[in-house]
C-alpha cells in the first residue's frame, strides 16, 4: 500500500457523500411521514423533491475541481504538443488524482529538462556549423534551399541570406565550374577563378530523407591552400626520388668504370664488353628515367590543328582497348594531335589499370556550346576523398611503382588548351575523367 492511499482517496470522499445524503433522504422521508401520517407516498414524493437539489449542488461541489483539472490537463497537453513544458499542475486533495498530477508535473519536467538540453546541443552545433570553412548548404524537394551556413553566403550570394531560395536562381550567377560538377553528379573536385585567383574545390553530396521528405546536403570545400602545401612537400619527395635513382644509377656505373680502366690497364679486356653492355643498359635506364620527368616539366606549347574524330579515335584504339559511348561529335576538333593522345593513353591505362573490366572502359565526347568535354570512364573502385584530393598533384600516386605523372600530365596538357580536368565518383561505381576543353582551341 502506497503512501498516498493511506489518505482519503477519492472513491472513498464520494463513497461518504452518498452516504450522507442517504442518511439525510431517510431522515426526511421519517420525519415527513409523521407529519402526514397515512400518505407514505406523498412524504417519499416530499423528501426526494427536498433532497434533489441538496444532491445535485453536492456533486457539482465534489465534481467542479475535477472538471477544473481536465481543462487544465487539456491545456497543458496542448501546450506540450507545442513545445511549450513551462506549465505545471495543482490539486489540492490528497487523494489518487493527485497521483495522476504529480506524474504529469514529473513528465513535464523531465521534457523541459530535454528540451533545454536540446536547445544547448543545437546552439552548439549551430556555432560550429556557421563558423565551419566548408560551405554547406540543405536543398530540400524541389530544389528550394533549406539551410546555409556562413561560408555557403559568402561563397554563393555574397553574404546575403540563402534560405528560401531555389538552388538553380543561386547558381546562375555562380561559377559555371560549380554547375558543371552539381550536374555530374556524385562527388569531385573543380576549380573556379582564373589566374592568380583560381581556387579549387572538392564537391561532396549525400541524400537522406528528413521529416519524411528528400533532402540532399552539399558540402563545397576549398583545397587551394591544402594543395599548394602538398606541391611543396611533394617536390620535396620528388628531389629526394631523383637524388636516389642519380645515386643508385651513378655509383654503380662509376664502379664499373673504375673496373673497366683496371682490366685495360691489366691488357685483362676479354671482360670489357660485359662491363660496357651493363654500363649502357644502366646509362639507358637513367636516360629513360630522366626523359620521363623532363617530358612533364618541358611540355611544349601545343600545336593547335584540325583533327577528325575517327581518325583520331582508330589510332587511339589501336594502342589501348576501349569502347566509344555514344556518337562521335561529326565536327573536326581543334587540338594538339600528340599531346591529346598522351594525355588520353595515360587515362586510359590508368582506367584498365584501376581493376575495371577492359569492356567498361570507355570514351565519350559530348560537344557544348563553347566547350568540348572528353571522358574516360570505367568501372573500378574509383577513389576516397583523400586520393581525389590529391590525384592531379605532380608525382603523387598509390601505386606501388608508379610515377604519380599520368594525371599530371593530363591536367598540363589540358591547361596548355585553356581547359581543365575533373574527376569525379561515378554512381554504381568507377571513375569518370574528364578533359574539357574551349570548342575551338586557344
Amino acid at each position: 500500500m502506497t503512501a498516498r492511499s493511506t489518505r482519503g482517496g477519492l472513491v472513498a470522499r464520494l463513497t461518504a457523500a452518498a452516504f450522507a445524503l442517504g442518511a439525510l433522504g431517510i431522515a426526511l422521508a421519517l420525519g415527513l411521514s409523521y407529519l402526514l401520517p397515512g400518505h407514505p407516498l406523498w412524504a417519499g414524493a416530499a423528501a426526494m423533491a427536498c433532497l434533489a437539489p441538496l444532491a445535485l449542488a453536492l456533486m457539482r461541489a465534489q465534481l467542479k475541481p475535477m472538471l477544473s483539472l481536465f481543462r487544465a490537463l487539456e491545456g497543458t497537453v496542448a501546450s506540450y504538443r507545442d513545445g511549450d513544458f513551462s506549465f505545471s499542475l495543482h490539486w489540492p486533495y490528497h487523494d489518487q488524482v493527485a497521483d495522476l498530477v504529480d506524474a504529469h508535473n514529473a513528465l513535464g519536467t523531465v521534457l523541459r529538462e530535454q528540451r533545454l538540453g536540446l536547445v544547448q546541443r543545437e546552439l552548439l552545433l549551430d556555432t560550429m556549423v556557421q563558423n565551419t570553412p566548408v560551405a554547406m548548404l540543405l536543398v530540400g524537394e524541389g530544389g528550394a534551399i533549406v539551410y546555409a551556413n556562413v561560408a555557403a553566403r559568402q561563397l554563393l550570394n555574397h553574404g546575403r541570406k540563402l534560405e528560401g531560395h531555389h538552388l538553380d536562381e543561386i547558381l546562375k550567377q555562380a561559377a559555371g565550374a560549380l554547375v558543371e560538377a552539381l550536374a555530374r553528379g556524385g562527388d569531385g573536385l573543380f576549380t573556379a577563378g582564373e589566374a592568380d585567383a583560381e581556387e579549387v574545390y572538392h564537391l561532396a553530396r549525400r541524400s537522406f530523407t528528413l521529416n519524411g521528405r528528400k533532402h540532399e546536403l552539399l558540402l563545397l570545400r576549398q583545397l587551394t591552400l591544402e594543395l599548394r602545401r602538398q606541391e611543396v612537400q611533394t617536390w620535396k619527395n620528388v628531389i629526394r626520388v631523383i637524388s636516389h635513382e642519380l645515386n643508385n644509377s651513378l655509383a654503380p656505373l662509376a664502379s664499373l668504370a673504375h673496373s673497366g680502366a683496371e682490366l685495360v690497364r691489366r691488357g685483362q679486356t676479354e671482360r670489357l664488353p660485359q662491363i660496357l653492355d651493363t654500363i649502357g643498359e644502366r646509362t639507358r635506364h637513367l636516360e629513360s628515367f630522366i626523359q620521363g620527368y623532363a617530358r612533364f616539366a618541358k611540355l611544349p606549347s601545343p600545336r593547335l590543328e584540325q583533327c577528325a574524330w575517327e581518325e583520331f579515335v582508330a589510332r587511339l584504339a589501336s594502342q589501348v582497348a576501349f569502347r566509344v559511348a555514344g556518337e562521335l561529335p561529326r565536327a573536326p576538333a581543334c587540338f594538339d594531335r600528340a599531346q591529346m593522345e598522351q594525355a588520353l593513353l595515360n587515362l586510359f591505362k590508368n582506367a584498365h589499370e584501376s581493376g575495371s573490366p577492359p569492356e567498361h572502359v570507355s570514351l565519350q565526347v559530348k560537344p557544348a556550346p563553347g566547350s568540348l568535354r572528353i571522358e574516360v570512364l570505367d568501372r573500378g573502385p574509383g577513389m576516397n576523398d583523400a586520393v581525389l584530393t590529391n590525384a592531379l598533384v605532380p608525382f603523387y600516386s598509390t601505386k606501388r611503382n608508379g610515377t604519380g605523372l599520368g594525371l599530371a600530365l593530363a591536367r598540363e596538357i589540358a591547361e596548355a588548351h585553356g581547359g581543365r580536368i575533373t574527376l569525379a565518383n561515378r554512381d554504381g561505381g568507377g571513375l569518370a575523367v574528364a578533359l574539357i576543353l574551349p570548342a575551338q582551341g586557344v
